[in-house]
């Protein structure tokens, strides 16, 4: 990801009202977009990643099977797609799932969670991924447990799908 890809940058309805480039999105703090996805397998096992040691936001801790944030002009939608292709290699169909609002847990984006089933092969970006785990509800629970190993966006995207999926 370079530093001069463009955000659209939005108000709190997540409205677009600005484009600006990451960098400035970031130290400024303005709020912009993600999409997330849980890439489970037919058994209901999550694949969770651990994010790459240089990340620059939330380096070594693991999160959402795949995830990134929306270029300007682009949907959610398409956003999803593409990070689960580029993270991950996989092509899989994808449901809209939850909107959460912008907030200091999720760096101030508007996210929203898709979800995807598929007994496809990944291929996880080395640069964006250093492991994975493909882990039962039981098993992540007892992950975490250590809260701390886990991105806080991660954290509360899994509590409000918890609310949504018994």
């Amino acid at each position: 990801m370079s530093a001069s890809e463009l955000f659209d940058v939005v108000d709190e309805h997540d409205n677009v009202t600005d484009v600006r480039q990451r960098s400035d999105v970031h130290r400024l703090g303005l709020r912009h977009r993600a999409a997330h996805i849980f890439l489970f397998r037919p058994d209901g096992r999550l694949l969770i990643h651990r994010r790459a040691d240089n990340k620059e936001e939330f380096p070594s801790v693991w999160t959402s099977s795949a995830s990134g944030h929306v270029s300007s002009g682009e949907s959610y939608d398409v956003s999803a797609e593409r990070e689960l292709e580029e993270e991950l290699g996989v092509r899989a169909p994808l449901t809209f799932l939850l909107k959460v609002d912008a907030c200091p847990d999720t760096c101030n984006e508007f996210t929203k969670l898709y979800t995807a089933v598929s007994e496809d092969d990944v291929s996880p970006d080395p640069e964006e991924i250093s492991a994975i785990a493909w882990v039962t509800p039981d098993q992540l629970r007892q992950r975490m447990q250590q809260p701390a190993n886990f991105s806080p966006a991660f954290l509360l995207l899994y509590e409000r799908y918890c609310q949504r999926v018994p």
